[in-house]
């Protein structure tokens, strides 16, 4: 992911509607990857092959990005959580409510509030403390609207959204901290690792008898190269919107991709969307978007939100 600078004497239009592509691709991944998994190619065999289409198309357009790899160890913690990131999202809305998983996946700004600390060295305050409670709050009404017992995930696609919000939120603070290192070799590392960690995981699965062999049928290769090219034209969409665009500002035009993914799946059957996920959801998204509002500093300049 680039990181936001000045926009171009162009005018932000551009670069948020290709933020809005971004968050539409990734808004209405769940029907390719659930429509590869009917034909029996699991969500984590699909999410190795687009990363892998994706890094060669990279490579063959940048060669010299792979060289700039070179002397950035903290590259392979960053392919790792990103890969992770991407192996619980895919996998969750593949066999999950789609708009339960969304939401949770979003509160990825409530661990960054955790994370920051110890990582970071940056001390949460008072309104990043209550952004933390409100995302806390949505997410106990998402797990048990009723309120009527513990609120812990119930199913595997709430453990695997909740632990893709997490990596989320660690992809995004290593980014931070390797804000020197060149564009291109942070993109290499997040294609490497989303190749690589899904792969691995569906390998292991594939030895414990938990996932099937990788095998696609002809019927299956259209989808299959429509996800491949919609999430590969999602990323330079990303980079180039994410690039132009404060980091604000792109945070919340990335929201839009709930309301893709729940306007979606809820017309096509793959979510219910109830009062108490209405209400829950409303809190994290709340919680998300006051995470990304810009702020003043009292010269009246932007300040960064912690």
């Amino acid at each position: 992911m680039a990181e936001a600078g000045a926009g171009p004497s162009g005018g932000p239009l551009k670069p948020a509607l290709a933020l809005t592509i971004n968050a539409l691709v990734w808004g209405l991944s769940w029907w390719p990857l659930r429509e590869l998994q009917a034909l029996g190619l699991h969500p984590l065999w699909s999410t190795a092959g687009v990363y892998l289409l994706s890094l060669g198309v990279l490579l063959a357009v940048r060669p010299q990005s792979l060289a700039e790899c070179r002397g950035h160890a903290a590259l392979g913690w960053l392919a790792v959580v990103a890969g992770l990131t991407n192996v619980g999202f895919n996998w969750a809305v593949s066999i999950g409510d789609v708009v339960r998983v969304v939401l949770l996946f979003y509160t990825m700004p409530a661990w960054v509030v955790l994370l920051a600390w110890p990582l970071l060295g940056e001390r949460p305050t008072v309104a990043s403390v209550l952004r933390l409670l409100l995302a806390l709050a949505g997410v106990v009404v998402v797990l048990d609207p009723g309120l009527q017992r513990l609120p812990l995930p119930r199913e595997p696609a709430d453990w695997l959204a909740l632990g893709a919000g997490l990596c989320f939120a660690l992809t995004n603070i290593l980014l931070r901290k390797l804000d020197q290192v060149p564009p291109n070799a942070r993109v290499v590392a997040m294609f490497v690792g989303g190749m690589l960690m899904a792969a691995a995981t569906a390998s292991v699965g594939l030895a414990q008898g938990l996932l099937p062999a990788p095998v696609l049928p002809l019927a299956g290769w259209p989808v299959a190269l429509l996800l491949g090219v919609a999430f590969l034209g999602g990323n330079l969409a990303l980079q180039y919107g994410a690039s132009r665009l404060p980091a604000q500002a792109t945070s919340l035009i990335m929201l839009s991709e709930v309301i893709f993914a729940s306007v979606s799946s809820v017309a096509l059957g793959a979510a219910v969307f109830s009062p108490g996920i209405a209400t829950g959801g409303a809190l994290i998204l709340v919680a998300a978007a006051w995470s990304a509002w810009p702020t003043r500093a009292p010269g009246g300049s932007p300040a960064r939100n912690d």
